[in-house]
């Protein structure tokens, strides 16, 4: 069975995605039982052609996300980077410099939105061996890693926008540079 992306289209969902998400407490899991999560949160992304995906947009109630940026293109197809999951995750440092950017999101799907998220930004969390993990990154990888984020917190990318766009594709999106870098 696959899971189903939880959109604001229907209200009751909509209520949920906008909900701080429970932390995710590791003594409650199975090694195997947190891997099939990871799995399963994975597969959810890569069917919907998404870049980071977090616990509630499948509909659990678990503060974890996953992402996967591409890397670069190559003749119109990207390369993936790094696979992250990231458990509990806390943004502890954000720099000053903005790069602006159009944002869309699974949960909202057709929506695009004009917002200016900082250009680097340091994470804080636990993988998911329950190991502590500090992430600094950029670009895109920095903006997902904020995206997930505030989803597990009960944000959503239109509520820090006042351009909203209904499109099917965004063509000013193909645009944007990659740059994918973690340290």
């Amino acid at each position: 069975m696959e899971d189903k992306i939880v959109t604001i289209e229907n209200k009751k969902d909509e209520k949920f995605l906008r909900t701080k998400t429970a932390v995710f407490d590791f003594k409650k899991f199975s090694r195997k039982e947190i891997s099939d999560i990871v799995a399963r949160m994975k597969k959810a992304m890569k069917l919907a052609n998404g870049i980071g995906l977090s616990a509630n947009q499948i509909g659990l109630n678990l503060s974890v996300f996953v992402a996967q940026a591409p890397k670069n293109e190559t003749r119109g197809s990207y390369e993936s980077g790094k696979f992250y999951a990231v458990f509990n995750p806390e943004i502890k440092e954000l720099s000053k410099s903005k790069i602006p950017f159009e944002e869309g999101c699974l949960s909202v799907p057709n929506t695009y939105g004009e917002v200016e998220p900082a250009d680097k930004l340091t994470l804080s969390g636990f993988d998911k061996t329950g190991k502590k993990i500090k992430i600094k990154a950029r670009g895109l990888l920095a903006e997902i890693f904020r995206h997930e984020t505030e989803h597990l917190n009960g944000k959503l990318f239109i509520d820090r926008t006042d351009k909203i766009y209904k499109i099917p594709v965004s063509e000013r999106l193909k645009e944007r540079p990659i740059d994918t870098e973690a340290e």
